[in-house]
C-alpha cells in the first residue's frame, strides 16, 4: 500500500479537534470552540484560508507574521521542489553549504553597514538564545537587559527576557543576571547600564505585545547609551522584520545601527522554520576566536538546504512584488481609515502602528450606559471587550484577527504584505459594522459579551 499524505488528511479531516483534544493541547481546543474559532480548514492561498465548505476567510494573523509573502507562494514552492529533487548533499557536518552562503551575502545587503557576519539557526526563540550567549562572551559581562511587556519567546533563555507575567509564571528559576527596564524609557535605560556591567539590551523596535511604537528619539538614543556604557544593542526583529512595517527592517525608520539583527518568522516563506543574527564581525570573531571554538555555538538543522532555499526565494518574492511598499501603502490605508472612525465610537481610541503592523486600541466611554457595560467586562477579565471585536469579524465577516496581549484592549493586525486594496476595503467596513454594533446597549453583540464574562468568572 502506497503511503499519501492526501489521503490521510482526505480520510481524517473530520477527527482533527478530537485528536488534539485527546493526544495534544486539549485546552487549545477548548479555547477555539468557546470563541467559535474551531473551523476545518482545507486549502490556502495568499492571505486567505478556505474551510471544507468553500468559505473564504481573510488571514489577518499570517502565522503570527510567518506568511509575509502569503501562504503557498508559487516561487517558494518551486524553490523548495526543485531543492527535494536535486538530491544534494545536506547537512554534511564536516563542511559548509552554498545555499547557506548565498543566503547570508542576501541578508546582509540589507542591514546596516556595521553588521558584515551572519549565524543562522531554527527558530527566532533560537536567535535570542544565541545573542544572549554571544553578548555574555563577546563582553565578558552577565546582565541582559530587556523591556517590560517585550516578547521574546518561550524556550527557558529566552522566557528570561519575556516581559509578560503569564507566560513566566510556574517555570520556575529562569536565567540569572536578567532585568527589564520600562520600554521607551532612556532615563530609566541609563541608570541600568551605568555600572558598566550589561552585555546586551535586547529590544523590540516595535513591541509585538500591544505594538507600542516608541518615540522617535528612542532608538537612537539607546544606540548612543550602549554605545557609552559598552553594552551591545540588539534589535530584535523576528516579527518587525522583513518588510512587515513597510521598511525592510523596523530599524530603518530611525536609521540606527545596532550590534545584532535577530530575525525568523517571515524568513521561512512559511514553510521550513529558520532563524538568524546579523552581527558586527567583532561580535563573531570574539565568540568563534579559534579553531578549537569553531563549533562553540550551532544548531544541528541551521542551515540546512530546505530553509536556506525557503529564504532566498522568500526575499526574492519580497522584491519582486515590492511587498516592501504595498505594506507601507496598506498600513496607511488601515491605519487613516480606522483612525476617520473615532469620532463615531466612543469605545474607539486609535490605530497605530507602521506597515501591516497595527493596533486598534479600545477605551472606557464616557456616556452612561455605555461606561456601565465596559466595566461590567473589565470587572469580569480586564481586555475582554477586544473578543466582541474579533469574534464578530471572524463569525460574521470571516476575517480572521486577535487581541493583542493579555489583559490589554488591542486588536492586533498582523497581515500578509499582499493586502489588496479589495481586502482593505473589507475589513474597513467589517469594522466599521462590529464597532457599531458594540455602540448598541443592550444589544446582539452584548449578549456575547455577558457569554464571556460568565467564562471568565467561571475561571
Amino acid at each position: 500500500m502506497s503511503f499519501s499524505i492526501a489521503a490521510l488528511l482526505e480520510n481524517h479531516h473530520a477527527e482533527k479537534f478530537e485528536l488534539h483534544e485527546k493526544h495534544l493541547n486539549n485546552q487549545m481546543v477548548k479555547v477555539l470552540k468557546t470563541i467559535g474559532y474551531d473551523r476545518n480548514y482545507k486549502k490556502a492561498v495568499g492571505q486567505y484560508l478556505y474551510d471544507y465548505e468553500g468559505n473564504e476567510y481573510l488571514d489577518l494573523l499570517s502565522g503570527f507574521g510567518v506568511f509575509a509573502v502569503g501562504r503557498n507562494h508559487p516561487t517558494v514552492i518551486k524553490a523548495l521542489q526543485e531543492t527535494l529533487t536535486a538530491e544534494l548533499p545536506n547537512l554534511v557536518q564536516m563542511d559548509v553549504s552554498l545555499l547557506s552562503g548565498l543566503l547570508a551575502k542576501k541578508i546582509l545587503q540589507t542591514v546596516p553597514d556595521n553588521l558584515n557576519r551572519m549565524f543562522f539557526c531554527n527558530s527566532g526563540s533560537e536567535a535570542v538564545e544565541a545573542a544572549i550567549k554571544f553578548a555574555r562572551y563577546a563582553t565578558r559581562r552577565p546582565q541582559i537587559l530587556y523591556c517590560e511587556h517585550s516578547f521574546h519567546g518561550l524556550t527557558l533563555g529566552s522566557l528570561s527576557l519575556n516581559g509578560e507575567k503569564i507566560f513566566r509564571d510556574g517555570f520556575g528559576a529562569l536565567l540569572p543576571d536578567c532585568e527589564s527596564v520600562p520600554f521607551n524609557d532612556l532615563s530609566a535605560l541609563e541608570n541600568a547600564l551605568r555600572h558598566k556591567n550589561v552585555a546586551a539590551f535586547i529590544v523590540e523596535p516595535i513591541q509585538g505585545k500591544g505594538v507600542n511604537v516608541p518615540d522617535d528619539d528612542y532608538l537612537s538614543g539607546v544606540e548612543q547609551l550602549c554605545r557609552k556604557y559598552g553594552t551591545l544593542f540588539v534589535a530584535d526583529e523576528i516579527q518587525t522584520g522583513i518588510g512587515r512595517t513597510g521598511r525592510f527592517w523596523a530599524i530603518d525608520h530611525w536609521s540606527v545601527k545596532p550590534d545584532m539583527i535577530l530575525m525568523a518568522k517571515a524568513l521561512s516563506g512559511g514553510f521550513i522554520p529558520v532563524g538568524g543574527v546579523a552581527m558586527t564581525e567583532k561580535v563573531m570573531d570574539a565568540v568563534f576566536n579559534r579553531m578549537d571554538r569553531a563549533v562553540v555555538h550551532g544548531s544541528t538543522f541551521s542551515k540546512n538546504n530546505m530553509a536556506m532555499a525557503a529564504g532566498l526565494a522568500t526575499l526574492q518574492v519580497i522584491e519582486d512584488e515590492k511587498l516592501i511598499e504595498n505594506s507601507a501603502e496598506k498600513g496607511r490605508i488601515l491605519i487613516d481609515g480606522i483612525n476617520a472612525m473615532t469620532g463615531k465610537y466612543e469605545f474607539l481610541q486609535e490605530a497605530r502602528g507602521k506597515g501591516l503592523m497595527i493596533a486598534i486600541e479600545f477605551h472606557a466611554p464616557g456616556s452612561l450606559s455605555l461606561k456601565a457595560a465596559w466595566a461590567m467586562l473589565e470587572a469580569a477579565n480586564k481586555g475582554l471587550f477586544c473578543q466582541m471585536i474579533t469574534i464578530p469579524l471572524f463569525k460574521e465577516h470571516r476575517i480572521l484577527s486577535q487581541v493583542a496581549g493579555h489583559g490589554m484592549n488591542v486588536v492586533k493586525l498582523l497581515p500578509p504584505l499582499n493586502l489588496t486594496d479589495k481586502d482593505c476595503r473589507k475589513i474597513l467596513a467589517a469594522l466599521d459594522h462590529t464597532i457599531a454594533e458594540t455602540h448598541k446597549v443592550p444589544g446582539s453583540i452584548w449578549n456575547l459579551g455577558k457569554t464571556l464574562a460568565g467564562h471568565a468568572i467561571k475561571k
